[in-house]
Order: structure tokens, then sequence, then C-alpha cells
């Protein structure tokens, strides 16, 4: 009790803070943490999906890190990945500088890019492997050579197919990022390049790109480590092929825990994943600096 109201003294706002965050951490834990911990328990096993769990050691470790398909899958990953950040980034950049106008038209474009993020990754396999079909697809229905290629059976053509499909999937979720990044920059820097008589083109290249260091920090993170779980949509669309050329690697551990009922392979294999995006995450947020976090935080 207080001594000269009589009443209760009121309990920091701050001690509270933590409560809050509970609930989120009790949800991280149980499906990131437990989880995780289970995957690589059990990548120190031989179990084939069904049957009784025998622990066996390095013996599934060995078994990945010797094949010959392991260098393979990580070398298209990391392809698929670089590829496509190199396509998403100024596209989303453009598009998100683009849609940070004031004009009315804008908004209902910003709407119309929006939507290929709101289907299904599935759902637009399927459409795309059904377009690009030589025989019954768009190019035969419109009678149209170029578009009557082997699109998903030529190695270079199904590695193309895939990163377009990829990019124009999400180019729309970084592009809205960027465009908050965009409206973060301050008014009075453009108000002073045009009194000094900088054109849009230099304002782009002199205010709104260096402005834009840690959102694109923070899409890039977005995009690699995403990139890392590309599964649905190039498993529908080429299921690796032709031959191994699209066969990244979370496909490699879909073929071997569910294929090839090797559970203990393919958890081993999910550990280099979660491992690879974990070193890419922390890579960039270095590359980033030291008040990256506050900063991406304001820009998206």
């Amino acid at each position: 009790m207080s001594a000269l109201t009589g009443h209760p003294p009121r309990r920091e706002p701050r001690s509270i803070l933590p409560w809050l965050a509970t609930p989120a951490l009790v949800v991280f834990v149980g499906f990131a943490v437990i989880p995780l911990v289970g995957v690589f328990a059990l990548s120190f096993t031989t179990w084939d999906g069904i049957g009784a769990i025998h622990p066996s050691g390095l013996t599934s470790w060995r078994a990945v890190l010797t094949n010959p398909g392991l260098p393979h899958a990580l070398w298209v990953t990391f392809l698929v990945m670089a590829v496509s950040w190199a396509v998403q980034t100024p596209l989303s950049i453009l598009l998100g500088t683009f849609m940070a106008g004031r004009q009315r038209y804008r908004v209902v474009l910003g709407v119309v890019y929006f939507v290929p993020l709101m289907l299904s990754s599935a759902a637009i396999a399927i459409a795309y492997k059904a377009l690009l079909d030589p025989n019954f697809g768009l190019g035969a229905g419109l009678k149209i050579h170029a578009l009557s290629q082997d699109w998903l059976g030529r190695p270079g053509l199904a590695f193309g197919v895939v990163v377009f499909v990829v990019s124009w999937q999400f180019i729309p979720f970084h592009s809205l990022i960027y465009q908050g990044g965009v409206q973060q920059i301050p008014k009075s820097l453009y108000e002073a390049a045009q009194l000094d008589g900088a054109g849009r083109i230099r304002q782009f290249f002199s205010i709104t790109l260096p402005q834009l260091k840690y959102t694109v920090i923070t899409s890039s993170t977005l995009m690699v480590v995403g990139s890392l779980t590309f599964f649905d949509l190039i498993f529908i669309l080429t299921e690796g092929g032709p031959g191994d050329a699209t066969r990244v690697l979370a496909l490699d551990m879909y073929k071997r825990g569910f294929q090839a009922n090797l559970m203990g392979p393919a958890s081993a294999i999910a550990v280099i994943l979660v491992l690879v995006g974990l070193a890419l995450a922390l890579l960039l947020r270095r590359l980033g600096g030291r008040d990256a976090g506050a900063s991406q935080l304001e820009g998206v």
C-alpha cells in the first residue's frame, strides 16, 4: 500500500510483456523446436515409416553424405535460389516502388499483382503444366510453334520454367515488402533532390535504393530461406526431372523418405536443410550490419 494515497502500487507495464509473449513461445516450441529435435534424433535411426524404430548411430548420415546425388541436389538447390533471387529482387523493387505512388489506379494494380500469392502452389503448378503441354497446351491451341516446345522435357527449359513459375508466384509478396519500405522513406529527401534538379531515375538510384538497404536484407532472407523449401511446385511440374535437372534438396528428402521408405536419411537431409537455412540467414543478417533488425521492422 502506498503511504500517501492508500492504494497498492501500480505494476510496471514492462513486467507484463514477458507474459504476453508466452503464447507465441509455446506455439514456437511445440511446432518448431520439438519437431526439429525429433527429426534430429530420427536421423540417427533406421525406420521405414511403419515398423519399429531402431537406433543405428551414424548409418543414415554416412548414407547421405557419401551419396553422389547429394552434391548435385545441393547444387540445383543453390542454383534455383540464386537465379530466382536475381529475377525476383529487381522486379519486386520496381513494382514495389511503382505501387508506392499515390495514383488511384496503382491501388487496383496492386490488388491484381497480389492475386498469384493467394493461389495454391499445387494449383499453379497444375495450371502451368497444362499450359506448357506441347501437344494440348497454349502453344498448340494458338498454333504458335515457339510456345510448343517440350518445356518440361528438356533440362534447361525445365529449370527455366521452375524459376519463372516461382518468381511469378512470389514477386507480389516481395513487392508488398518493398512498397512498405519505399513509403517509409522521408519525402523531404525527394523534395531536396528535386530542388537540386535530380530526375526520377537519379532519385531512384541515389535515394530509393540506398534507403531500401535493410528492406533488401529482409526480403532476401525470406526469399533465400524460402527457396530451400520448394517442393510441391517442383514435384508437380517436373518431379525433379528430366533426369535430376530440377531435383532440389527438399524433393530429394521426400523421395528418400516417402518413396524409398528411408526415414533416417530423409531426416538427415532435413537437418542439413535447417542448418543451411540458418547459416544463410545469419550471413544475410551480418551483411545488413548491426542496425538491420530495427530497420527491417520499420521497412515491412
